[in-house]
């Protein structure tokens, strides 16, 4: 019998040589691969859902869709009294309410015609700071944490946190602070809440620098950021961003400075502008941005006056208690304000502020009662969330993520 094992081993003939196997392929039949992103895909952040179109690897085409979060906040706020609209709008951006709140008293007041006293300003302005540095913080390490770098989601909760528990001092709650009245603040800065606040940013500061050197120059985080999520400033000024995400394209606009409001206009800060509007310059943005936050938060604290924090008036203001409890004008002021309302002459009006993610306006139509006739928010991130497939059409999946995390999106704010 013969012995095989002394026979050499052919390799097998390929069954086609390349040429006939890319005929071959050409042959089959494809189709393209449709994706649900979300709502329930860590990466939509439990709010949205994208439709995505997909060749390979490649987006053909996105279709965000929005609605899990809507809670009917404009037609919630035309049922309530102006001063109880404030609940309604900690709710829109939950990551910086007292912007939200600041925005809309500043917005009633404009309608009133009423002018605030210098010490609420200056509040409005430290609380508002605050909060912008708390998103862009959560921001920074939400993408961090996306593109794999868990250290820098911990860091950057670390500095969030020390900025919530000065905010929990402020205001008395730790997340949707309902802080702010019609013609100025509801109370007063703490004691010894100053001090707290500049011991926290000079802790932050530490913090900040370790979250620099663990992204800003990170191979693997520049490489998935840098040239991904483009977007033109024509395209962006079409679209109607704002903020952050309008300035990384190049645009240099910040309604801090292009129409002063409260004392920013006595502050000295400089507004970060981007050249590439990629992620990365996005991302570059916010981390300025803390810098230019820390810079006003100090120079405010410092410049703050002594006196009142809200207007004496009692058809606008709720009286002193020991009025309410010992005369007859004083409860009958506070029964009307609580039952009816500020009374707001009839009008409409449109202001805005400077938002963490852009351009927060409102628009405020009164019939001249205590209750709005209409109430409409131009939220930032709406505008923004549909220009994500402008950003993300013909790029690949993975470059979805870091783009989603560089809009900010919040929910609550694009779905009302």
């Amino acid at each position: 019998m013969a012995d095989i094992r002394q026979k050499p081993v052919e390799p097998t003939p390929p069954d086609t040589r390349p040429e006939e196997a890319d005929a071959l392929e050409a042959h089959l039949e494809t189709k393209r691969m449709y994706i649900n992103l979300g709502p329930s895909h860590p990466a939509m952040h439990g709010t949205v859902r994208m439709r995505v179109e997909l060749e390979g690897e490649t987006i053909v085409s996105a279709d965000p869709e929005i609605g899990f979060l809507h809670r009917g906040f404009q037609k919630s706020c035309e049922n309530v009294t102006w001063t109880q609209c404030l609940p309604y709008t900690d709710r829109l951006n939950y990551v910086s309410a007292l912007q939200n709140n600041f925005g809309f008293l500043s917005a009633v007041e404009k309608l009133i015609g009423l002018e605030i006293p210098e010490r609420a300003k200056y509040m409005r302005v430290i609380g508002a700071e605050l909060h912008r540095m708390a998103d862009h913080l959560t921001m920074v390490g939400a993408t961090g944490m996306e593109l794999g770098g868990f250290s820098v989601f911990l860091y950057a909760l670390e500095a969030r946190e020390l900025i919530m528990d000065r905010v929990t001092e402020l205001t008395g709650a730790r997340l949707t602070t309902s802080f702010g009245r019609i013609g100025g603040m509801n109370r007063d800065l703490p004691e010894g809440w100053k001090e707290k606040v500049l011991k926290s940013l000079d802790k932050i500061s530490v913090v900040y620098k370790e979250i620099e050197g663990l992204l800003t120059r990170n191979r693997i985080f520049v490489d998935r950021t840098k040239g991904t999520g483009v977007i033109s400033a024509e395209d962006a000024l079409d679209f109607g961003f704002t903020g952050p995400c309008l300035r990384a394209c190049g645009v240099d606009f910040d309604v801090r400075k292009a129409r002063p409001y409260w004392v920013y206009d006595r502050m000295d800060f400089d507004v970060p502008i981007g050249r590439n509007g990629d992620n990365y310059d996005r991302y570059l943005m916010r981390m300025e941005e803390l810098l230019q936050s820390d810079r006003i938060i100090r120079q405010a604290l410092a410049q703050i006056p002594a006196g009142p924090i809200i207007v004496d008036d009692w058809r606008i203001a709720l009286p002193p208690k020991p009025e309410v409890y010992g005369t007859i004008e004083g409860v009958i002021s506070h029964f009307k304000l609580v039952m009816e309302g500020v009374q707001v002459p009839a009008g409409e009006v449109y202001d805005s502020t400077e938002g963490s993610n852009g351009e927060l306006g409102w628009y405020l139509v009164s019939d001249g009662g205590g209750r709005p006739y209409k109430v409409h928010v131009r939220a930032p991130g709406f505008p923004i969330l549909a220009g994500v497939p402008r950003m993300i059409e013909g790029k690949f999946l993975a470059d979805l993520i870091p783009t989603f995390d560089t809009i900010n999106m919040i929910g609550g704010e694009v779905e009302q």
